[in-house]
């Protein structure tokens, strides 16, 4: 597993690095449901995400995939912010977002996101 907690500003952040799986869909869906378990083992609304899908595609196989893991852990998650999203990929980032009524924010550097995920 790639993802794991860092701590940033004194604040534990869950870094999800979903990043250089490229058009990997089950490197991505292995990832997803490790991620997943450490997320629902959280107490409710207290996980920081740090979300890294750089250099992965999000193909129209995992984005039911995404769509339900976001549904289940959505409870366990205060804020998630999300670094390589851009173009078509941020679209359907919206539209999960939607769907699921999880808010992302996009950044393009992850000392941006780690800012605001650190600032309540």
């Amino acid at each position: 597993m790639k993802s794991k907690w860092i701590e940033y500003n004194g604040r534990r952040i869950f870094h999800q690095d979903f990043s250089n799986n490229f058009f990997n869909e089950q490197a991505v869906i292995e990832e997803l449901k490790q991620v997943q378990e450490i997320v629902l083992n959280q107490p409710e609304n207290s996980v920081l995400v740090l979300s890294d899908f750089s250099n992965t595609e999000i193909t129209t196989t995992l984005m039911p995939i995404l769509n339900e893991a976001s549904t289940k852990t959505k409870s366990h998650v205060r804020r998630t912010a999300v670094l390589g999203v851009s173009g078509i990929k941020r679209a359907l980032g919206d539209l999960l977002s939607r769907i699921t009524g999880q808010e992302l924010m996009y950044f393009s550097n992850e000392a941006d996101a780690k800012e605001w995920l650190t600032k309540e």
